[in-house]
């Protein structure tokens, strides 16, 4: 294995691996010894790669948009295109438009035989029934996902009853025919989906309910899972 072969393997181990990725764990990631890892660590930073961290605690790669682009396999550049179409067709407005724009900033980026197979790729994504769009700015309520941020919202049931909801938003899920957002409710005292068309008149609440969201998510997920085995 060539030594620009080895550090470009180790870049991807650093992006694959959980963080702070360890010397032991990417020396056996890569099949080397960690003495390797340590002086191709170096290497990189001396390339111009930002990683975080030292021996004896781990290491972070922060990503660096001024390296080069790592090249990609065939069927990483399908999968690439498969899924940022797919956003274009499920997610809202401001989703679907930064889809778009990643994958023209992906062609430019790509070396030209890359970047024509991008621009002829043979998987596509087609809805004839379009989710319907949000009642609400997803752009604003996945800021308060991210930032863990307390949320108020009015909210409209299958029959049409409007409540009025304060809840954690945990994660927002595009499904087969609605965007829905995972949450805890505080009305209901219990975790709660709520389709994103149902929803009007968001409020952020200065409220923060950090560093739960991970850890309630989770939860969310094993019910959610219990729920589905017993069905």
């Amino acid at each position: 294995m060539s030594r620009t072969t080895r550090l470009f393997q180790l870049m991807q181990a650093l992006r694959s691996l959980p963080s702070p990725a360890t010397a032991q764990g990417l020396a056996d990631e890569m099949g080397v010894s960690i003495r390797t890892i340590y002086r191709d660590i170096d290497s990189l930073r001396g390339l111009g790669a930002v990683i975080d961290g030292e021996a004896g605690f781990g290491y972070t790669l922060i990503e660096d948009a001024a390296l080069p682009p790592l090249g990609f396999e065939p069927e990483e550049l399908e999968a690439l295109v498969l899924g940022l179409r797919e956003v274009m067709v499920v997610g809202d407005p401001a989703l679907a438009q930064a889809a778009n724009a990643a994958l023209a900033k992906l062609k430019a980026r790509l070396p030209s035989a890359q970047a024509n197979r991008l621009q002829h790729a043979v998987l596509t994504a087609q809805r004839w029934e379009r989710p319907p769009e949000p009642g609400i700015d997803a752009s604003v309520l996945r800021k308060a996902v991210w930032d863990e941020r307390r949320i108020h919202f009015s909210y409209s049931d299958a029959e049409g009853a409007k409540t009025r909801r304060e809840v954690d938003p945990l994660s927002i899920v595009y499904m087969q025919m609605s965007s829905c957002l995972f949450a805890w409710c505080h009305l209901r005292k219990d975790y709660r989906v709520f389709r994103l068309d149902r929803m009007q008149d968001l409020e952020v609440l200065d409220a923060s309910f950090r560093p739960n969201r991970v850890r309630m998510l989770r939860e969310y997920m094993e019910i959610l899972r219990h729920q589905d085995a017993e069905h």
